[in-house]
């Protein structure tokens, strides 16, 4: 009876410590409650997507080569000289060789998973390899 409640004393600090150490990595690191399926995503209908830069809205969509327009109103568009937007997040996106890549310091590019990206206005964005975009949200 004595090695009993002698292991049940070694055991059950133990067994508590585990269980807290389980629910404290679930609390701080939750499953995602929402994946994006394909049935989730919509071909977009004008082609645009929003970016903040300084503060100001920008609406940016690409031309026929994949080249980056801009626009405050969405009615008078400029060519985007260095080619890159902000995420959500403030990492820069653009298209280089033929990917979807970013960086969080404009100097080492990675290419984006799945080409995907959440926009200033929280919806996700994706383009597929005919640069069509997708929207989600």
């Amino acid at each position: 009876m004595k090695r009993i409640v002698g292991l049940m004393a070694i055991c059950m600090p133990l067994l508590v410590a585990t269980t807290s150490n389980v629910q404290a990595n679930t609390v701080a690191n939750p499953t995602p409650h929402h994946k994006h399926t394909m049935d989730d995503w919509k071909k977009s209908t004008t082609g645009t997507w929003p970016g903040m830069k300084d503060g100001v809205t920008y609406w940016y969509k690409l031309d026929k080569k994949a080249g980056l327009w801009w626009s405050t109103d969405g009615k008078k568009w400029a060519e985007v000289k260095e080619g890159a937007w902000a995420d959500k997040d403030g990492k820069w996106l653009k298209i280089h060789d033929k990917k979807l890549v970013w960086s969080t310091d404009g100097k080492a590019w990675a290419e984006v998973p799945e080409w995907k990206w959440e926009g200033s206005d929280g919806k996700w964005y994706k383009f597929d390899s005919s640069w069509m975009l997708w929207i989600n949200g």
